[in-house]
């Protein structure tokens, strides 16, 4: 089967404009955020080909700067898998699996998208795939207090005993009501994000009218959700590791401090 890694990126987010181009300092220097995400995307070894996906030249410009493939993608696209789909009819590419890695996740390791990938490989009766991974109680507590402070932070997942996705918050679900857990318990596991599609489901989806629940929370899964689509959530082990998204100006301290202290991907 091949695979295809695209990272969705745009300049005009609502929450944090320009984010693609944010620098980070880590331990090999300040590098952007895109590029962070494509050197995490080149680093799978089941990847075939990698490739940005925007609509802007700023960070098309940028990209081909650190020596990625660009493919110029319609501005309308209204969320990332909308930007994978328009990417493959623009190219024609027909990969059997569609890896859409969203350019916030810098500390996304390789083996989250090998485990991503070799789902998919096993059971092709999945129209989609995504990773969970379950919540320490340091993370729990910065998902808590992101949503005391009125921040949209990170994503969380809830499935059913064969990991098939039921839904995904914003808010943090289950509800834990203040309890605390100890390491390797908490009940509440964060959505990574992202995402493991067949060519053909990015096909449907892209046919299919934005959701209610997508519309109310914000987040593009939900549509294969809305639609029936059969999407699992696959658990990965951290190793460790802290993974946190950039989701807002505040981040850019966490991922950095992670970037120092455990070193690059």
């Amino acid at each position: 089967m091949t695979t295809t890694i695209l990272i969705p990126a745009r300049y005009a987010s609502t929450r944090y404009p320009g984010k693609p181009l944010a620098t980070l300092t880590g331990p090999d220097g300040a590098k952007t955020l895109i590029q962070r995400s494509w050197e995490a995307a080149m680093s799978v070894p089941e990847a075939d080909n990698v490739f940005v996906a925007t609509d802007d030249e700023r960070i098309a410009e940028a990209s081909r700067g650190f020596g990625a493939e660009v493919i110029m993608t319609d501005e309308a696209c209204r969320n990332g898998t909308e930007r994978c789909a328009d990417a493959l009819a623009r190219t024609g590419m027909t990969p059997d699996i569609v890896v859409n890695l969203q350019g916030d996740a810098p500390l996304t390791p390789a083996w989250f998208l090998s485990d991503l990938i070799q789902a998919m490989k096993a059971e092709e009766s999945l129209d989609a795939a995504t990773p969970v991974l379950r919540c320490d109680p340091e993370t729990l507590s910065m998902l808590i207090e992101d949503r005391d402070n009125g921040r949209v932070g990170g994503t969380t997942a809830v499935f059913d005993t064969d990991y098939r996705a039921l839904y995904f918050s914003k808010e943090v679900i289950p509800f834990t009501g203040g309890k605390t857990f100890a390491e390797g318990e908490v009940p509440v596991f964060h959505h990574v994000g992202v995402y493991a599609y067949r060519t053909t489901a990015l096909t449907r989806y892209i046919d299919w009218p934005e959701g209610r629940m997508e519309k109310l929370e914000g987040l593009e899964q939900l549509r294969f959700l809305e639609n029936g689509a059969r999407m699992k959530c696959v658990e990965v082990d951290a190793r460790g590791r802290i993974f946190w998204e950039l989701n807002n100006p505040e981040d850019i301290a966490r991922i950095e401090q992670v970037l120092n202290r455990d070193g690059t991907l």
